[in-house]
């Protein structure tokens, strides 16, 4: 009984997958496979983790606080994705499987307690999710799914040499003390270079970004807001498990990871504003968003004494960003729906609370990721603290900017499907998610942060990056109707466009 509540999170989506082979109509197993993660993510673990070395070479499953906060957020966004693409599953006998085994591989990577069952479900993830960028068949999927592959293949190969040489010198595959180990390995430097690249590519950070907004257009809805809200968070999960994170400075890579950081916040939105595809101009900021992730990781790996805040900011800063981008996915997919014209406003009234959470804007759940993110920051220390904090609220007016250009191609944008059962049910679900999540849950499962009080300072703070934004953005529109002022066309991918 202790090794099925354990299991039954893995069990369950692979059962279901197979289920779905032979009858798809059963595609109410969808938003069900991910419950029994959510219960044991909310509820904590009743028991120990038992000895599952039957199951896979000394399998060791385990839920440390960060694992539950990460594990709430991506099999909740899992269950609300299935509800919204229900229908696609009970009329198409492989996606309801892809998507089963993809989740199965999400969910269990983020229990995993040992290398071997960690990589393994890392790599059921990244490479089930190919026959979800490729689902439509259309050429463009196809060219996204090339591209996809490939930056997929290269990440593993990547990984797994960083996690062999890692696992060498701690002469153990269990995760706990690997980072001790990576920080005594006389190859160091390379192995944490390794694990940040093969890991990058699934954060999406720049340069390794180019596969999201490729393949995040390319696949059908609900499979696309759980690849930006959840799937990416697996990189992040992999530096934080498997870098030396607390154990030794790494000024270099503390440095390296700032500056990319930084510039993945500023390219996605720069690249993001040239965009006319809503799920496109998402993907993009995705990679705007990892990359503050990214620079608290950076934070993380300068000095020992900062990595335990920093790195319980980056996960609140994941698990605010999941829930954010799986609703505005969602929510842009119900907007490219045949709907009525009330309907139509009412979806684009609701996208303005992710919107909103997002961008920082008071009163909103983004207040509290974004606060703790600045109270991380200030643990660099000196002007480089100050210049790094100055960058991100610059960063919160172009992810204002970027909404705006949203809302745009939204309200100018043909809808194209048509509105299924359940699918209203379900994005309302995730918002709900997001009104309250942020504000709850990341303060209850982790120790280093507080809630922070919504005083005028506060307020100010995430008000002012808003309204500069917003002003930047009407006057660009009042250009683009005075002069027909209009952004260059970079096509989705941009640098990797041709690779396809």
């Amino acid at each position: 009984m202790r090794a099925l509540v354990w299991l039954l999170p893995l069990i369950l989506p692979l059962g279901a997958a197979a289920a779905l082979l032979v009858r798809p109509r059963w595609s109410w197993l969808l938003p069900v496979a991910p419950l029994p993660a959510l219960a044991l993510a909310l509820l904590g673990a009743p028991t120990s983790p038992p000895d599952l070395a039957w199951v896979l070479l000394d399998m060791r499953l385990d839920l440390d606080p960060l694992g539950r906060l990460l594990l709430t957020m991506t099999a909740f966004l899992w269950a609300c994705a299935g509800a919204y693409g229900r229908a696609l599953a009970a009329r198409s006998r492989g996606f309801g499987p892809l998507m089963l085994l993809t989740m199965t591989g999400n969910l269990g990577l983020v229990l995993a307690a040992d290398v071997l069952s960690f990589y393994a479900l890392f790599a059921l993830m990244t490479f089930a999710a190919y026959g979800l960028v490729v689902h439509d068949r259309t050429a463009f999927a196809l060219r996204a799914g090339r591209v996809y592959i490939g930056l997929a293949v290269a990440g593993e190969a990547l990984l797994l040499t960083g996690l062999l040489l890692a696992v060498a010198a701690a002469g153990d595959l269990q995760l706990a003390g690997l980072g001790a180990a990576v920080a005594r390995a006389p190859q160091r430097d390379l192995i944490v270079g390794l694990l940040l690249a093969g890991f990058g590519v699934k954060a999406g950070i720049v340069p390794l970004h180019v596969w999201l907004p490729l393949a995040h257009p390319a696949a059908p809805v609900a499979a696309s807001a759980v690849l930006s809200g959840a799937m990416i968070k697996a990189g992040f999960l992999g530096w934080v498990r498997v870098l030396p994170l607390g154990e030794a400075a790494l000024p270099g890579w503390s440095v390296t990871l700032v500056t990319v950081g930084l510039a993945s916040a500023f390219v996605g939105v720069a690249l993001g504003l040239t965009q006319r595809d809503p799920k496109v101009v998402l993907a993009y900021s995705s990679v705007s968003q990892m990359g503050i992730v990214a620079v608290l990781v950076g934070v993380a790996a300068g000095a020992p004494d900062a990595a335990p805040p920093a790195i319980a900011t980056a996960a609140a800063y994941a698990f605010h960003h999941g829930l954010a981008k799986g609703a505005l996915f969602l929510g842009a997919g119900l907007a490219g729906a045949a709907l009525a014209a009330r309907r139509h406003r009412l979806v684009l009234i609701g996208m303005a609370l992710p919107a909103a959470a997002l961008a920082g804007l008071p009163p909103s759940s983004g207040v509290a990721a974004k606060t703790w993110t600045k109270e991380a920051v200030a643990l660099l220390g000196g002007g480089w603290a100050g210049t790094v904090t100055l960058a991100l609220s610059l960063a919160a007016v172009g992810t204002t900017l970027l909404l705006g250009r949203l809302l745009f191609v939204l309200v100018h944008r043909t809808p194209r499907r048509t509105l299924e059962r359940g699918q209203l049910g379900a994005w309302a679900l995730v918002l709900a998610g997001v009104a309250v999540g942020t504000w709850v849950l990341p303060a209850a499962f982790l120790g280093p942060l507080d809630l922070p009080a919504l005083s005028p300072a506060t307020v100010w703070d995430g008000l002012w990056p808003v309204a500069l934004g917003a002003a930047v953005a009407a006057a660009a529109w009042r250009l683009h109707r005075a002069r027909g002022l209009a952004l260059p066309d970079v096509p989705p991918g941009d640098v990797g466009a041709p690779a396809g």
